[in-house]
């Protein structure tokens, strides 16, 4: 059974084979017309096709339509035409004060019926004031050594006498500097000197209690003790 249909099926296969040569050799045949026809075109037409090149010539493009003309709106002679107003900037807002309110107005008139801001008198300014001064005065640490030595000359001699100075105290107490106004006798005026130099001592001269640079006129007598 199975030898019987494998034949059946060669068969129908050998059958459906049968049918196709007929198809195929037109087709052969078709291809062997068309290649004998180019075969038998002569060469010079051949060539005579190939050379001639393709010529190409620019298109010119056609120019763009004028713009169309705007229209004017037709205005009415007869019609006065006016600018419009400007309008005004943005400002700061105005705000109106009371006429009545001095405080805010800066009046001080009560015609409105408003009584006017009372002043307030300022105390009277102090006049200024002199300022304290103290003299200068002899220190009494140095009290016991303020007379000056007698002049030797003037004991022999059995003479007194006096000597007025100016001298300038400075702001340490010291003499800075010593004037003679007067003397009896110079012997007299240069040992007044030397001492006053060497020896003495002040408390200097205040202003509002700060010592300052001061002057003094001081008169030194010479007098001769009993032995």
């Amino acid at each position: 059974m199975a030898l019987q249909t494998r034949s059946g099926n060669e068969g129908a296969r050998y059958g459906a084979a049968r049918k196709s040569p007929l198809g195929l050799g037109g087709t052969v045949a078709v291809h062997a017309i068309v290649v004998g026809a180019f075969l038998l075109i002569p060469k010079e037409v051949i060539q005579t096709v190939i050379s001639d090149p393709l010529t190409t010539y620019p298109v010119t493009e056609d120019p763009p339509p004028p713009p169309e003309p705007i229209e004017q709106p037709q205005t009415d002679p007869k019609i006065e035409t006016r600018p419009e107003p400007q309008r005004p900037t943005t400002t700061d807002p105005f705000i109106p004060l009371p006429k009545g309110d001095p405080a805010l107005t800066g009046s001080t008139k009560s015609g409105t019926g408003v009584d006017p801001v009372p002043t307030i008198p300022l105390p009277p300014i102090d006049p200024p004031r002199p300022p304290v001064l103290t003299e200068p005065s002899i220190d009494p640490r140095a009290m016991g050594a303020f007379q000056p030595d007698y002049p030797g000359a003037m004991i022999r001699q059995g003479m007194e006498g006096a000597v007025t100075v100016r001298v300038t105290i400075s702001a340490e107490g010291r003499v800075a500097t010593i004037e003679k106004i007067s003397a009896t006798d110079e012997s007299f005026w240069i040992a007044t000197q030397r001492h006053a130099m060497r020896k003495w001592r002040f408390r200097p001269a205040t202003r509002d209690g700060v010592a300052i640079t001061s002057t003094k006129v001081l008169t030194v007598r010479f007098t001769l003790t009993e032995r």
